[in-house]
């Protein structure tokens, strides 16, 4: 590979390093705006649409969120608080638990969810379909990138679940 397709491709990986704190500062922006007056902050939010993925383990859970197990802890027993997730023994280990939606944090989940397409439909509105696929195609294919790096291999599996188109 020649010097200057090494600069360009640095050049690029540059960009993106760029573009990509500028969109987490522009979804942290929009996701505070639309958290006024709800009872669930971004990180419960976040643990919450994990959980709704399926019925697992705590550590399990822990890994693929990044965070310790005393902090996945506090946000599982906040949820619990508001009735959002229910624990039971696991079968296979009676030391550990699984963790669950119930059906108010499966609704949540839900309204949520609505309300963040609601959102995102309304700042896109001067966009195409092809726009929005075409983004939505290259994020998926970032997240797939960064999921097979070695970093990504030592932090857990990030797997999230796939959107059903209707």
């Amino acid at each position: 590979m020649s010097v200057e397709s090494n600069a360009a491709k640095s050049n690029a990986a540059a960009k993106l390093v760029y573009q990509i704190f500028d969109l987490q500062r522009a979804v942290r922006c929009v996701a505070a705006a639309s958290l006024r007056g709800q009872d669930t902050g971004f990180a419960l939010q976040g643990v919450l649409r994990f959980v709704g993925e399926g019925e697992s383990r705590a550590t399990h859970l822990a890994e693929r969120l990044g965070v310790s197990a005393p902090v996945l802890s506090r946000h599982i027993a906040e949820l619990e608080e508001h009735g959002y997730v229910v624990r039971r023994p696991d079968p296979e280990d009676g030391r550990a638990q699984l963790i669950a939606l119930s059906p108010s944090g499966a609704e949540k989940l839900r309204v949520i969810e609505d309300q963040r397409t609601t959102s995102l439909q309304g700042l896109l509105q001067d966009w195409s379909e092809d726009d929005v696929e075409l983004t939505a195609r290259t994020l998926k294919k970032l997240a797939e990138s960064l999921r097979t790096s070695a970093r990504a291999t030592t932090a857990g599996s990030t797997n999230t679940t796939e959107i059903v188109e209707e």
